[in-house]
């Protein structure tokens, strides 16, 4: 399995602290989230990595991983920067996609591993608990996900009218199967070259890329869990570290 951690935005919402490095840098606990990452993928056994830079790109060591620049990180989105990747997508293994903002406990990494699916995503079915304790208002920053009873994902990352939109929450780690990986990175080119539209396909967010492939038929599924999990948007996300909410973490 080959591993994609995406690092290259710049992270302002949690300034000061990503001024000079970048967000996966940013210290939780005793390791940085990157640290918190790469521990828990040799732990699984996991040692082909890639990570892509864009904002500071230089603090990042590479000597565990190997590194794949985004010039262009500050006018394009995490979906360009994922196919900076392009030239390891050759169908000869699983890519497994992670945002370089969260941590998370090796079981969360299984279970995504273990799903099948031509893709699948890590879904926190006890995902409100955690929004309840990071912001006052869950439903304003949750975005929809909609399953059927198989597990497949019909809908994800609109703006929800209400909770029964919400059957789970999409924690930023995509496994692409490795005989989906090659028409995976065909459907981003095809997509960029048939629109003559760069601007549309460097801006795309990645659920909305997620959304074109449901609708294009693609077999996306939910490798359910229930937390086991942080996102480091906000400065006021670190503070959540020392709830005993989140002791799983530390073992």
């Amino acid at each position: 399995m080959k591993v994609i951690i995406l690092a290259a935005g710049k992270g302002t919402r949690l300034r000061p602290l990503t001024d000079h490095i970048p967000k996966v840098l940013v210290q939780i606990g005793h390791k940085t989230i990157l640290e918190h990452q790469l521990s828990v993928l040799k732990l699984l056994g996991i040692d082909d990595i890639h990570i892509i830079t864009g904002h500071k790109s230089h603090c990042i060591d590479s000597k565990k991983l190997t590194k794949h620049h985004n010039p262009d990180y500050d006018n394009t989105n995490m979906v360009y920067s994922l196919f900076r990747a392009h030239e390891i997508m050759d169908g000869s293994s699983d890519i497994l996609i992670t945002y370089g903002d969260i941590v998370y406990t090796p079981r969360v990494i299984e279970e995504v591993v273990a799903c099948e699916g031509d893709m699948c995503l890590a879904i926190d079915q006890n995902w409100l608990e955690y929004w309840r304790m990071r912001m006052n208002n869950p439903l304003h920053d949750a975005e929809t996900l909609k399953m059927d009873e198989n597990n497949k994902i019909m809908e994800i990352g609109l703006k929800p009218k209400n909770y029964d939109e919400i059957q789970g929450q999409y924690m930023g780690i995509i496994k692409i199967k490795g005989s989906c990986v090659e028409n995976f990175k065909k459907y981003f080119f095809d997509l960029r070259d048939g629109l003559q539209n760069a601007a549309y396909t460097n801006n795309l967010y990645m659920t909305e890329f997620i959304q074109l492939l449901i609708n294009d038929k693609w077999d996306v599924r939910a490798a359910s869990v229930n937390n086991g999990w942080l996102e480091f948007d906000r400065v006021e996300d670190l503070q959540l570290i020392e709830a005993n909410f989140w002791a799983p973490l530390e073992k």
